[in-house]
C-alpha cells in the first residue's frame, strides 16, 4: 500500500523532533534518537536474518539531522550528526513509528 507523502516535514532542531503534518491534518512529532534508531539500512540491520545491527546505546541523545532530502515521491533520506546517512524512511514507515501524538 502506498502512503500519502506529507504536506510538511521540519527537523525542528532546538527541540529534537521531526514535526510531520499528514494530510489527514494529523502533526506528528518523532523524536530524533528514536527514528535514527529505527533506522531500516543494510547498515543497521542484517537484510537477510533481519537482525537489528545497530547497537541503540550507541546512538548519542544529543543525535541531530544535518540535512534531509526528500526521495521521490515515497521516502526521506536523513543525514545525522554521528554521520550516518544511507537509511530511507518512506512513510510508510514512518507511520508505523510512534511518535510524540500530535504537536
Amino acid at each position: 500500500m502506498t502512503h500519502p507523502a506529507p504536506t510538511d516535514i521540519k527537523a525542528k532542531r532546538a527541540d529534537g523532533v521531526l514535526q510531520i503534518t499528514w494530510p489527514d491534518g494529523r502533526v506528528v512529532c518523532y523524536p530524533f534518537k528514536g527514528i535514527r534508531i529505527a533506522c531500516a539500512c543494510a547498515s543497521c540491520v542484517d537484510e537477510f536474518t533481519g537482525k537489528r545491527l545497530l547497537d541503540p546505546a550507541s546512538i548519542p541523545d544529543d543525535i541531530g539531522i544535518e540535512s534531509m532530502a526528500l526521495v521521490g515521491a515515497y521516502a526521506v533520506r536523513i543525514r545525522w550528526t554521528d554521520g550516518h546517512d544511507t537509511g530511507l524512511y518512506t512513510w510508510e514507515r514512518l507511520r508505523s513509528i510512534s511518535g510524540c501524538g500530535d504537536a
